[in-house]
């Protein structure tokens, strides 16, 4: 009991000060450039958004390869991630490649996961089960509320319009928009960092009282 509980705090440690210096990064465009500031698709900002997603998805792909129990809604944040890293790169794909380019990957990385899952569908509802039972589950919920909801409502450019007037700054909204998406990004990491450090536990002891051999592959 006694290391479990330093163990808890061990980690709020960490991911205090993973947070804190998310929030840092996102200031440095700030200092730096100062008035010339634009948080656009170049800011470092935006390349950190990338990058958590990217690790996250790939933190899952591991909780994918140990973990039977879970390997469906791994499966599924993967791809989920991967085409979020996608959405993220949207700008150099049209740019670079095509436009539209963006879509077609999404829409083949989602053909994929669907008739992955169709083999697996079994398995399905006990991969969600169990995973509801996890406090990843909720860190992840948070994270995606952050991202897809509180960030694109407090990002609204008629928000800051009428907040600041005639003296309206585009980069103001870009900031307070970004910032959030990169919170936002940060507690979907420590979901999945929560959820491999479950998933390493269980290759030495069951998850849920009953799930000693389902859990191993």
């Amino acid at each position: 009991m006694k290391n479990s509980v330093m163990f808890l705090f061990l980690r709020g440690f960490i991911y205090m000060f993973m947070i804190a210096g998310l929030a840092h990064l996102v200031t440095l465009e700030g200092y730096e450039l100062r008035t010339e500031s634009e948080y656009s698709e170049y800011s470092l900002t935006e390349w950190l958004e990338s990058g958590l997603a990217l690790l996250s998805g790939l933190l899952f792909l591991i909780v994918a390869k140990i973990n039977l129990v879970m390997r469906p809604v791994a499966a599924m944040l993967t791809a989920l991630f991967l085409m979020i890293c996608i959405r993220e790169a949207d700008y150099f794909l049209d740019k670079l490649v095509a436009d539209g380019a963006w879509q077609v990957l999404v829409t083949a990385v989602l053909v994929v996961i669907v008739l992955y899952l169709w083999k697996q569908k079994t398995s399905i509802t006990e991969s969600i089960r169990a995973f509801s039972q996890q406090p990843s589950s909720g860190i992840l919920l948070s994270g995606f509320l952050t991202l897809f909801v509180f960030s694109r409502l407090i990002g609204r450019a008629r928000f800051w319009e009428a907040v600041m007037g005639d003296g309206y700054m585009r980069v103001v909204k870009n900031i307070s928009e970004e910032a959030t998406e990169l919170l936002g990004y940060g507690l979907l990491s420590i979901a999945a960092i929560e959820m491999l450090l479950v998933s390493l536990f269980a290759l030495r002891e069951p998850v849920f009282p009953g799930d000693r051999d389902d859990h191993r592959e």
